[in-house]
C-alpha cells in the first residue's frame, strides 16, 4: 500500500524528528506505521509481544510513508528504526539508497512465499487488491472479473478506482483480455502500458471517486455513494462486519505484502535486524490474523494448527485463494513506477 505524504506534513515529520531524538532512549526502537486499526493490529500481535521477547523497549509513532523517510534521510536525522511500507514503494526507495539491506543471515525467511523477503523489505502481511461490489444492487447476479467490472450494460452504477498507479493498471489489462499470468509482461512494454490506460479511460466516465486511501475506499461502500470500488480485502472486511451489504471476490486479484525495512542510517541498525527476525517468526504472523484478516508471508503460519480453517477461508495468503491471483511485482514498480505515474495522472486530469 503506497503512502504520498502532503507537503503539509512535511514541518510536522520535522517537528517529530526533533522530538524523538531527544526523548528516545538508547535502548528504544522507534518502529512506524500508518495508523488506525491496521497499527492497532500490528501492535497487539506483532510489536508488544515481540518486544517482550528480545527484552527492549519500542516507541510507536505514524507517518506517511517513503516520503518520510527520504526526509529523515536527507537531512541526516533518522530516528525511525523500523518502517512499514508497501513491497513496491519499499524497492524504489532501497534502490534510492534510502534503505538499509536486510540481513537474511538474521532474519529467516527461508519459508516466506516467494517475492515476499527481498533486499530492503521483508514481508509482515499479506492483502489483496480487489473489487468490492453492493451485495443490495449486485446480489442475484453478481460481478466475478475484472471484465465485469467495466461492463457498465451489464452492472451499471458509479464506480470508485484508486487515485494512484499501485494495482490500478494490472485489472485493465485483465478486463482487456490479458491472462493473467501474462500481466507484467505485456505492462513491460510501451505498448502494453498505454493499452491499460487506455483502457482505464474507457471506465473513466463511470468512475465517480478516485479514492486515496483505505478508509476512503471502505466508506464509499459503507455509504453506497458507490456501487463497486477497487480497494483492500481487509477495508472492506471491516464494513461488512458492520453490517455494510458490501462483498468481494478473490478471483483475478493482486495480491501483495506490508513489508518492514530499516531507513539507511537507523540509530539502532542491529536491534531493528533482531527485531524482524523476532516479528518474521510464524507464531506471530499467525498472531494478527486475529486482529484483521491479512494473511501471512510465513507460510509456516499455516501449520501446526496456529490458523483455523475458518479463518484461513478469509485470508489473501490461504492456499485456495492465493491461486486464484497474481503476486504484484514489485521488480516491476522499482523499473516502471514513475513513468507509469505520471501516464496515470495524465490520464486522470484530461
Amino acid at each position: 500500500m503506497f503512502r504520498i505524504s502532503q507537503a503539509g506534513v512535511v514541518l510536522a515529520a520535522l517537528s517529530g524528528v526533533m522530538l524523538s531524538v531527544g526523548s528516545a532512549q538508547a535502548s528504544d526502537l522507534t518502529i512506524a506505521s500508518w495508523g488506525g486499526a491496521y497499527q492497532k493490529a500490528q501492535s497487539e500481535a506483532l510489536f508488544q509481544p515481540a518486544a517482550k521477547a528480545l527484552g527492549i523497549k519500542i516507541k510507536e509513532v505514524t507517518y506517511n510513508g517513503m516520503a518520510d523517510v527520504r526526509l529523515q534521510v536527507q537531512t541526516g536525522a533518522v530516528t525511525m528504526d523500523v518502517v512499514t511500507g508497501g513491497t513496491g514503494s519499499a524497492a524504489h526507495a532501497g534502490a534510492e539508497g534510502l534503505l538499509e539491506p536486510l540481513d537474511y543471515k538474521v532474519i529467516d525467511a527461508s519459508h516466506f512465499y516467494p517475492g515476499m523477503a527481498t533486499k530492503y523489505c521483508v514481508g509482515g502481511d499479506v492483502f489483496s487488491n480487489v473489487f468490492a461490489y453492493s451485495t443490495a444492487k449486485y446480489g442475484a447476479n453478481p460481478p466475478k472479473t475484472w471484465a465485469d467490472f467495466w461492463n457498465v450494460k451489464k452492472y451499471p452504477g458509479k464506480r470508485a478506482y484508486r487515485g494512484g498507479v499501485a494495482g490500478a493498471l494490472e485489472p485493465a489489462l485483465m478486463a482487456d483480455g490479458v491472462p493473467p499470468d501474462q500481466v507484467y509482461k505485456v505492462l513491460s512494454t510501451d505498448a502494453g502500458l498505454k493499452r491499460a490506460i487506455d483502457k482505464i479511460r474507457q471506465l473513466k466516465p463511470y468512475i465517480a471517486v478516485w479514492w486515496t486511501s483505505g478508509a476512503q475506499q471502505a466508506q464509499l461502500m459503507k455509504d453506497g455513494e458507490v456501487d463497486m470500488t477497487t480497494g483492500w480485502n481487509g477495508r472492506f472486511d471491516d464494513i461488512i462486519k458492520s453490517g455494510a451489504k458490501v462483498a468481494y471476490t478473490f478471483n483475478q486479484a493482486i495480491y501483495d505484502s506490508d513489508c518492514f525495512s530499516i531507513p539507511k542510517g537507523a540509530p539502532h541498525k542491529a536491534e531493528a535486524m533482531r527485531f524482524l527476525a523476532e516479528i518474521s517468526k510464524p507464531q506471530y504472523q499467525a498472531a494478527l490474523t486475529k486482529y484483521i484478516t491479512y494473511g501471512p508471508t510465513n507460510q509456516d503460519a499455516y501449520k501446526n494448527g496456529l490458523i483455523s480453517d475458518a479463518v484461513a477461508k478469509t485470508l489473501s495468503s490461504a492456499p485456495a485463494n492465493a491461486a486464484m491471483q497474481i503476486p504484484l511485482d514489485a521488480s516491476w514498480y522499482e523499473k516502471n513506477e514513475a513513468k507509469a505515474t505520471a501516464l496515470y495522472q495524465d490520464m486522470m486530469l484530461h
